[in-house]
């Protein structure tokens, strides 16, 4: 008898009603193994938002006090949805994904769980488990089993052991758990090499598949790894290699969603998609001769764009491509490990013009060390580069970045965590020492009215009628082919300008 497992994605966005894009990418490579090694498997994505209406991610951290308040009410929807999933579909194994900001979430999941049946094991996995792992099973009972790193291989292993009943989980290499009263860290597993071996991401057990639209079902991962080390990324977690998944693999699954869902909006969610000038050549080159008429956006950096490869790249469908931009200025810039400088970012800028391509502008504020000039020099960059589109975070401390470290050293940030710190933190203060203390160079008041103005800015920048044009416009091709994207656009974009 094969073990009911089902893999779960926290709900975070849903408890303040604002969208959430696309389907559990990691969660949907997990079920594919597991099915294939003979399970039987449900993806339920907690954190899919049939009505959502909010969309100005730059103001999402003012939401954050609705998500904490929310989780402890038992009588919210969400919550009771869970319970209900849970006794519906009575797993003997479930696995939940955990980002940093999701936590909390992934935590009420465990403590759900454990309600529903106490011998159900909890395994939990994703970028903070991995780096958290210690910390996880220290703190929080309802958690079993942590696994770090990628965890197709790893997960299966598991699932097989429970199955057998044998308990011997020594041998599995990245996985963490409880030995008595003490935690055990096994070997850490090598990545995969080969990532053609892996089945394509399982979308057909989605619980509400219908729920999601053709745009949704074209997320694709065709590399892992970045060979770049940002000092506020922890990419660097799964090392500075890169894996490609061949460009057949990529244009097989290509091909099937596009029949199967009628896609033709595709996103690639690779760190850096042109990091291989010559492998992404290649892959224009070959969707043009193909005839294959999808349109797609990717993301990367400055210093990995010219203009032979931006006009292949937009003969080849792509739409809308999304860079790092980060800082105006040069000195945090270099603190960031960026690699890059003000003047490649102009002539970034300039090439997405004449190319024509609608381009996504990403930018940060809050660095440790970080002056309020070295704010304005940042909100004088958005003028003079004129992205398409921007957006402006402020700067959340992440463990396994080089940037923690920084703030640890500068007395912001802590190293760990308890359990009720989760509960009573809104997750952009999570690890901060002093919650009244964001930065070292100015008070928290004056950095809080400095965060208003420059969100303001923002928010006013992308409102101009042009840009919301150039949006438009990049998408017409698949609003063509899919009216249904059309409107749902329209109604996102009445809920952003609120």
């Amino acid at each position: 008898m094969e073990m009911n497992v089902l893999l779960i994605d926290p709900p975070f966005y849903r408890f303040f009603n604002y969208y959430n894009r696309y389907f559990p990418l990691g969660l949907s490579y997990l079920s594919s193994v597991l099915k294939k090694a003979g399970h039987q498997v449900t993806v339920y994505d907690a954190d899919c938002n049939k009505n959502s209406k909010g969309m100005d991610y730059t103001r999402l951290p003012e939401k954050y006090r609705i998500y904490l308040k929310e989780l402890k009410n038992p009588e919210n929807p969400i919550i009771k949805e869970i319970s209900e999933t849970l006794a519906r579909y009575q797993p003997d194994v479930i696995g939940v994904t955990v980002m940093t900001p999701k936590a909390a979430s992934a935590f009420t999941i465990a403590s759900l769980a454990k309600k529903y049946n106490e011998n159900c094991a909890v395994v939990f996995g994703g970028p903070h488990a991995t780096l958290k792992a210690d910390e996880i099973l220290k703190n929080t009972r309802g958690v079993d089993f942590v696994v770090s790193g990628e965890g197709e291989v790893v997960l299966v292993e598991l699932v097989n052991t429970l199955h057998t009943k044998n308990n011997n989980f020594s041998t599995i290499q990245g996985l963490s758990y409880r030995q008595g009263d003490k935690i055990i860290h096994n070997s850490t597993r090598n990545f995969i090499d080969n990532l053609d071996c892996l089945p394509f991401p399982d979308r057909e057990t989605l619980l509400g598949l219908d729920t999601y639209t053709s745009e949704d079902m074209g997320l694709l991962m065709g590399s892992r790894g970045c060979p770049y080390s940002c000092s506020y990324c922890a990419t660097q977690i799964w090392t500075r290699k890169v894996r490609y998944r061949s460009l057949a693999n990529i244009l097989e699954e290509i091909r099937y969603v596009h029949q199967r869902y009628g896609t033709r909006q595709f996103t690639f969610k690779d760190d850096s998609f042109t990091v291989n000038r010559k492998r992404v050549m290649e892959f224009c080159t070959t969707l043009i001769d193909t005839n294959l008429k999808i349109n797609w956006d990717c993301n990367t950096r400055v210093d990995l764009v010219d203009l032979e490869l931006l006009k292949a790249m937009k003969k080849a469908g792509c739409n809308s491509i999304k860079v790092g931009i980060e800082s105006g200025s040069e000195r945090i810039l270099k603190l960031m490990d960026k690699g890059i400088t003000l003047k490649r970012i102009g002539e970034a800028a300039r090439l997405f013009r004449e190319v024509g391509i609608h381009w996504t502008a990403y930018f940060m504020m809050g660095i440790p060390t970080e002056t309020r000039e070295d704010v304005q020099k940042t909100l004088d960059l958005l003028y003079t580069i004129k992205p398409s589109f921007a957006s402006i975070g402020v700067y959340e401390p992440f463990p396994g970045t080089k940037l923690f470290e920084v703030g640890v050293e500068h007395g912001l940030v802590n190293r760990e965590m308890s359990h009720e710190d989760f509960f009573t933190r809104i997750p952009s203060d999570y690890y901060l020492k002093d919650v009244n203390q964001r930065v070292d160079t100015m008070g928290y008041e004056d950095f809080v009215m400095l965060e208003n103005k420059v969100k303001s800015a923002f928010h006013n920048y992308n409102r101009g009628i042009m840009r919301i044009f150039e949006r438009a416009k990049s998408r017409s091709h698949v609003y063509l082919h899919n009216p249904r994207i059309f409107f749902n656009d329209i109604e996102k974009f009445l809920g952003w300008i609120r």
